[in-house]
């Protein structure tokens, strides 16, 4: 029988575990790549994920995950993960990010686990869409979400020692940003417009080894909860809004008393230090290596965060079928 749960914080690195799990979830939904089916290569990564939580210490609770139970049966928020031994914690999940991504085999599908103690995440509730504005380090003190776009990217450039035509911004190609698009492109900065991968966008915008040096739009508000999660250990900023898309979501927000004016960062997305993230990429792309079958096993390339030391390690793990063969990792204290 389990043994009752503790809300102490974690002393040792959880995200060494949580790599597992998004490992997992990438060797089995990297099999469907480019075959048209996004459903299969989710349920995929899915099963997976659910598989390995099992084995895990924890007694953890969806946060964010696959929708409510009744919706999906699998991963769904408020289920419960883990053995049921030890912290509490709050999850964050997305098993493939980019499942279009995946199903067409297009770059930068990849699979995400943040984890906190209990009580630390926000609840997105009935919110789908999130207005974002993500920074590294050096801009996050300059920047107003309320302010015109020209003004905020002149600010991020001036940060970072750059002109305003150096600047690289992600946002996703919708329609909705057309707009956006537009009017960046009048200011002088380049773009990079992807389909989808709102996560994978906002850690570029503050990993320094990225090209990306600001993501700017209305993207997934769980993907807004899971980037702060790494985002709180590799340092930047997210600026954030409730963006409700239709009349549905908005009345389902205002009748949950959620208030949707207010301007959300990463410490209220997620409030505290103690946070773990891992992704591992699957289809590989611009922030992630993708998932490499050879004829003995597979190669995954990983980066795990743990937010209170600051630690980010990108790890490469070449496995056999039977055997972890090996794992080595760079630390970047």
């Amino acid at each position: 029988m389990p043994t009752q749960a503790t809300k102490e914080t974690p002393t040792s690195n959880l995200a060494l575990d949580l790599v597992r799990v998004t490992e997992a979830a990438a060797l089995s939904s990297a099999r469907w790549l480019g075959r048209g089916d996004k459903e299969q290569g989710d349920q995929a990564a899915v099963d997976a994920m659910r598989l390995s939580f099992a084995s895990l210490n924890i007694n953890g609770t969806i946060i964010i995950g696959e929708g409510e139970k009744d919706e999906a049966p699998m991963l769904y928020n408020g289920e419960r993960v883990g053995t049921g031994n030890g912290h509490a914690l709050d999850i964050a999940v997305d098993p493939v990010e980019g499942t279009n991504l995946l199903a067409f085999g297009r770059p930068n599908a990849i699979s995400v686990v943040g984890a906190a103690p209990a009580g630390a995440m926000f609840n997105p509730g009935p919110s789908f869409y999130m207005q974002k504005l993500v920074v590294p380090a050096a801009a996050q003190n300059v920047v107003d979400l309320d302010a015109p776009v020209d003004d905020t990217l002149k600010k991020v450039a001036k940060s970072l020692g750059k002109d305003v035509d150096d600047l690289v911004v992600f946002v996703l190609d919708k329609p909705r940003h057309q707009k956006l698009i537009q009017t960046i492109r009048q200011v002088g900065a380049r773009i990079q417009l992807h389909t989808d991968g709102d996560v994978s966008g906002a850690l570029m915008a503050v990993d320094p080894r990225s090209e990306v040096d600001v993501m700017i739009g209305t993207g997934g508000t769980p993907e807004g909860v899971l980037a702060a999660c790494a985002i709180k250990g590799m340092g930047g900023q997210i600026f954030a809004r409730l963006d409700p898309q239709s009349y549905v979501e908005k009345e389902a927000l205002v009748n949950a008393g959620i208030d949707i004016r207010s301007t959300l960062t990463v410490n209220d997305l997620v409030k505290t230090d103690e946070v773990f993230f891992a992704a591992t990429g699957i289809s590989g792309g611009t922030f992630l290596p993708g998932v490499k079958y050879t004829g003995l096993g597979a190669v995954t390339s990983s980066i795990i965060i743990r937010a209170k030391t600051g630690t980010i390690r990108y790890v490469e793990s070449h496995l056999n079928w039977d055997k972890l063969m090996k794992i080595s990792a760079v630390d970047y204290d």
